[in-house]
């Protein structure tokens, strides 16, 4: 009877153990925000004015990096879209001077109990649709499962003895798509000069890898990323929403910074790498983000990433906005464990390019360090604002109210260019956006775009109070069963 007690308390104290370390990151967050409101209340008015002026300076410096890159972008978008073009009427020639085209492994990697709905219509595409000769491919369907799962399995099998280049491989005791990543990797028979790789909802274009292959065989490179689009655009409001943002990020924002900067980076899916230089690094299993990882892990060792435009996958969002916020959680801590183990020697080291130098180690600073650095800016901004209106605007008018902290004619001009920055990022995505989203689309999110993103700046300071106490659970995305 005493142990049984025992047990039963040791049980609930345990229970509740667990329930305050889960609540842990949520009162911290709460906690930064109450001290922030409070804190700007509290301190003299000279005080308040002047970190106004900083955080104005440093969001206005944002917008203007931001539109610059979108600039940047504008260049690689129209050469992409001209080499599409000549390659549609022209057709796809041999290669030149006796070339072979490379061998490639299309690496399809799937967790079974979320993607059973999508994978058989994933891999009949592929079969079906890549434009790539079949004795230079080999498409590998690399899943685990933590139980059987009837009749995909039997039907897996039965396709793979169907089609002489596609192989399935079910891992053993695999939590994580880099266990699967890594066990293929360590696979007799894979020949591939290239590994390619693409998550279980990725529908690759065509001529994708054509592409891929073409730049390979010009040398000079060790990773190509792609671009990503959904197309899943008119499920519901959220999918709109990720595919604006998608064509503002993969569209327009890794272009151009690749432009300024002189390197890419690796996402996650429709990476395209060399085969030897994957099964050095590997991929880490303890790492939220294990594809960031092992880009910045591949750009310290030296390999040369470039981001190809031509070079499309098209995916599937998540459809509500718990799906959204549990994949774009796991997002955000996965970028805070990157920037605290790789920032230092990325900065120091920079990335490979011919003489790109200072730019690199610029752009590497300002995407492990100023990136976390600038939710706690974008934060307190807002922050800043929330308290002077709740306590100074209902009795005073506008002018008075910047005049405040700061000077109203100084925040208008502020606030113009920001707008100016947002107008030309907007105008730049209209034009460079998938076939999937709708011009309505782009412009809404552009709206809504700072609202957006403060939400993002606070999810992410979320995640790094989970970073601190190593708080850590993988969720899957939600996948839906919807047709490309």
């Amino acid at each position: 009877m005493g142990s049984s007690t025992t047990g039963g308390l040791g049980g609930a104290l345990g229970h509740l153990s667990a329930l305050i370390y889960a609540s842990t990151p949520t009162i911290l967050l709460w906690t930064y925000i109450v001290f922030s409101f409070f804190f700007y209340v509290a301190i003299p008015s000279i005080l308040h004015e002047i970190l106004w002026y900083i955080y104005l300076a440093l969001q206005t410096l944002t917008a203007l990096s931001v539109s610059t890159e979108a600039m940047q972008a504008i260049r690689p978008a129209v050469k992409a879209r001209r080499a599409d073009r000549k390659a549609r009427k022209e057709g796809w020639a041999e290669l030149e001077n006796g070339q072979e085209w490379p061998a490639i492994d299309v690496v399809l990697v799937a967790y079974l109990p979320n993607e059973q709905e999508i994978i058989m219509r994933q891999i009949r595409y592929a079969l079906r649709e890549i434009n790539y000769p079949t004795s230079k491919l080999t498409i590998n369907v690399v899943y685990n499962t933590p139980k059987p799962i009837e009749p995909v399995e039997s039907e897996l099998r039965e396709m793979e003895r169907a089609h002489p280049h596609l192989r399935v491989v079910k891992v053993p005791n695999s939590t994580s798509k880099a266990d699967n990543i890594n066990h293929f990797l360590t696979l007799d028979g894979c020949k591939g000069d290239i590994i390619t790789l693409y998550d279980t909802d990725h529908y690759p274009d065509p001529n994708a890898l054509r592409w891929v292959a073409r730049r390979f065989l010009a040398g000079g490179v060790d990773i190509i990323q792609g671009r990503c689009c959904i197309y899943n655009y008119d499920e519901t409001w959220v999918t709109r929403l990720v595919a604006a943002e998608f064509d503002m990020i993969y569209g327009v924002m890794h272009s151009g910074r690749a432009e300024v900067q002189g390197y890419g980076f690796f996402g996650g899916s429709n990476g395209h790498w060399n085969a030897s230089l994957l099964r050095t690094l590997g991929m880490q299993k303890q790492m939220l983000t294990e594809d960031i990882d092992s880009s910045l892990r591949a750009i310290i060792s030296g390999a040369r990433i470039e981001y190809d435009l031509k070079v499309k996958s098209y995916e599937l969002a998540p459809e509500t906005m718990p799906a959204l916020i549990k994949q774009r959680m796991r997002w955000a801590q996965g970028w805070t464990q990157v920037a605290f183990r790789h920032a230092l020697p990325a900065v120091r080291r920079g990335a490979y390019s011919d003489d790109n130098g200072w730019r690199s180690r610029l752009g590497l600073f300002q995407l492990l360090v100023y990136r976390e650095l600038y939710f706690y800016i974008n934060t307190q901004l807002l922050m800043i604002l929330v308290t002077s209106i709740i306590m100074c605007f209902p009795g005073r008018g506008l002018k008075q109210f910047f005049r405040d902290f700061g000077g109203f004619e100084l925040s208008m001009w502020a606030l113009g260019v920001n707008l100016i920055c947002l107008f030309i990022t907007i105008c730049i995505t209209l034009r460079n956006r998938s076939n999937f989203t709708r011009p309505l689309g782009i412009i809404a999110f552009g709206l809504l775009t700072p609202f957006y993103y403060s939400g993002v700046s606070f999810m992410s300071i979320f995640c790094h109070f989970r970073e601190f106490i190593k708080f850590e659970k993988w969720n899957p995305t939600a996948r839906s069963n919807k047709k490309p």
